[in-house]
């Protein structure tokens, strides 16, 4: 990879590093009471979300080798966070960030569900992902909600692609937003939260 191809993924890493961190922030300020509160996300307690994102990370190193869904089969399914939440969103946050951040991991493809898909898309989804949970997360354990810019640029810019095409199922539908309305905000709203 030539030194250009190089800095241009930069940000992306940076971006991934800065979301799983402010993830992972509102992960270690949970605390033992909140496990079973609600969450932004229909039918999900916090302990639920967490999990989700865990497993979202377990994912990253087999995809990012090269694995395919049927390799690892159901391998991540279910409650992986066992006794400790915290230190299983540790563990699977470092081994992404390795992960993408290996020699040529962003050169590469991923096979998802719905097909093959260059490694730096599959990382920019990860950080929309990371980014707007951290949200609900905050929402739901009364810590601040206040998402950096850099990273609400990089989320919108990621569900923006395709937001009239998110699941229904997954995501409830885009709230109105008064005019003038903050990229935070509008952010939200096009992904069904109520800011």
């Amino acid at each position: 990879m030539d030194s250009h191809a190089a800095a241009d993924r930069d940000p992306l890493l940076d971006r991934h590093r800065e979301a799983l961190a402010l993830f992972g922030a509102r992960v270690h300020a949970v605390r033992p009471d909140q496990w079973d509160l609600r969450t932004p996300c229909t039918d999900w307690t916090v302990r639920d979300l967490v999990n989700h994102l865990v497993v979202e990370q377990l994912w990253v190193p087999p995809l990012v080798e090269g694995r395919s869904l049927a390799d690892v089969g159901d391998a991540f399914d279910g409650d992986v966070l066992g006794d400790d939440p915290v230190a299983a969103w540790d563990s699977a946050k470092d081994a992404a960030l390795a992960a993408f951040a290996g020699p040529g991991a962003l050169d590469g493809t991923v096979h998802l569900s719905y097909g093959k898909t260059p490694a730096t898309a599959y990382c920019s989804q990860m950080v929309a992902d990371a980014v707007v949970h951290s949200w609900d997360l905050s929402r739901a354990i009364g810590a601040d909600e206040q998402l950096p810019d850099a990273l609400v640029d990089a989320a919108a810019r990621e569900f923006g692609q395709y937001a009239d095409e998110l699941p229904r199922s997954l995501f409830d539908a885009p709230v109105k937003v008064p005019a003038g309305a903050d990229a935070q905000t509008r952010l939200l709203a096009m992904l069904g939260r109520d800011a």
